[in-house]
């Protein structure tokens, strides 16, 4: 059941609005096949893509957080793989996004190629080495960047650089002349976009402003109720005259609607918002979830403040004397609340769960909370592979957690984290 559409949300309805346009208000299948990775893809539309394999690979968690434990070749064939569903790009950052999209996309590309051209930009003073690396990948098909480093010329006081190389294969993904045809591994494969791209879509000329529009409505349609700010991040628009601009046109056509969400301010003031109008308002959310940092409920740090007061960074490059909740802790979702943060590393030599820190925030309710978030461990640990759970004693959500574990699985372990 919904509740009824007003003009003015609470944050808490905000909140719940916005987990049910991310996919969080549906039940989680029995048996997860790759339709509804189509699906989850399609309410977010673009899985933003991470090295960090500490855990998971970030690209594996936003499907885990919305339709439970999946086997992850499934995404491996789907999004990895050379596929006609999926490739990358920087529609946010590097993500996978349908293939469809690459058109939308052009006038970014259009504006990397104007900007490596010019005299003095990158691809004007490198152009032997792009022209070299066209040729290669026209008369080879896809290479990984370490085919070309074992076949680049060597002649003496050569213009060659294995790192200008490596830079031309991105600076020509990013003009949209070369595409990503795969990985091995987690290794990129390059090929030329007319080998990978449908010749429709390449051909497809889409006016910046049409495009951001386009944008605009998908991220306003991910988010359910958002900020022009909220709306400008989700693809890195990095240009809010532009998404004001489409922000209007969407109004005009009755796709947006205007909205005040109370505690949505900013020195006092209320922040506009706009709600989709295919926005649905669950009365309740009934969902627990470990959230990877890059899923779009919380990538945007001034959004998962105002909404979910939430405060959050990725402490990896913090020294780790520093680190306040840990190397790469996950937000924790219960209900509507974002209610602690755990640091996970998946110790496969013990098949082992680690976890590293537990936190609560301050919109916590630890005694009912803790039993949520030891059945997420539980779901992730089976998931992974992985026996057993390890919770050691930094954060003061440590022992709550260890004991819900108690409760939930009979392999639960205690280690004394260096912190402690």
């Amino acid at each position: 059941m919904t509740a009824p559409p007003s003009n003015t949300l609470s944050a808490a309805e905000a909140r719940r609005m916005t987990l049910a346009a991310q996919g969080f208000s549906r039940r989680r299948p029995d048996a997860v096949a790759v339709r509804h990775l189509h699906k989850a893809m399609s309410q977010l539309g673009v899985l933003q893509i991470d090295s960090v394999n500490v855990f998971a690979r970030s690209h594996y968690m936003p499907m885990f957080s919305r339709l439970g434990a999946y086997d992850q070749t499934l995404l491996d064939r789907t999004f990895l793989a050379r596929t006609t569903h999926y490739v990358e790009y920087l529609a946010h950052e590097a993500t996978f996004m349908p293939v469809a999209d690459w058109a939308l996309w052009g006038f970014r590309m259009r504006e990397w190629r104007e900007r490596a051209e010019r005299p003095g930009g990158w691809g004007h003073v490198h152009r032997r080495t792009l022209d070299w690396v066209r040729d290669e990948l026209h008369a080879r098909g896809p290479l990984r960047p370490a085919d070309l480093r074992d076949d680049a010329p060597r002649e003496r006081g050569s213009w060659w650089d294995w790192d200008e190389a490596k830079i031309a294969l991105e600076q020509l993904w990013r003009c949209g002349e070369v595409a990503i045809a795969g990985r091995v591994g987690f290794e990129r494969r390059y090929a030329l976009a007319t080998q990978i791209i449908p010749p429709e879509i390449r051909r497809t000329v889409i006016p910046r402003d049409e495009a951001v529009r386009e944008l605009v409505r998908r991220a306003a349609r991910s988010y359910g109720v958002a900020t022009i700010a909220d709306l400008n991040d989700y693809h890195r628009l990095r240009d809010q005259s532009a998404v004001r601009a489409a922000v209007g046109d969407l109004v005009d056509a009755g796709e947006l609607e205007p909205v005040s969400v109370r505690g949505w301010e900013r020195a006092g003031k209320p922040i506009a918002a706009w709600r989709h109008r295919d926005a649905v308002l669950p009365r309740r959310m009934d969902r627990a979830a470990l959230l990877t940092p890059f899923d779009p409920v919380v990538w945007f740090r001034d959004r998962a403040l105002r909404t979910f007061d939430f405060d959050y960074r990725i402490e990896i490059y913090v020294p780790a004397a520093e680190r306040r909740f840990g190397y790469y802790s996950l937000p924790v979702l219960v209900a509507d609340r974002v209610v602690g943060r755990v640091d996970l590393k998946a110790d496969r030599a013990s098949s082992t769960l680690r976890v590293q820190s537990a936190w609560w925030e301050r919109q916590a309710r630890p005694q009912a909370d803790a039993e949520r978030v030891a059945e997420e461990l539980v779901r992730a640990a089976l998931w992974q592979g992985l026996e057993r759970i390890s919770v050691s004693g930094w954060g003061d959500a440590a022992d709550d957690v260890a004991h819900a574990l108690h409760g939930a699985m009979t392999s639960v372990e205690r280690h004394v984290h260096p912190r402690e």
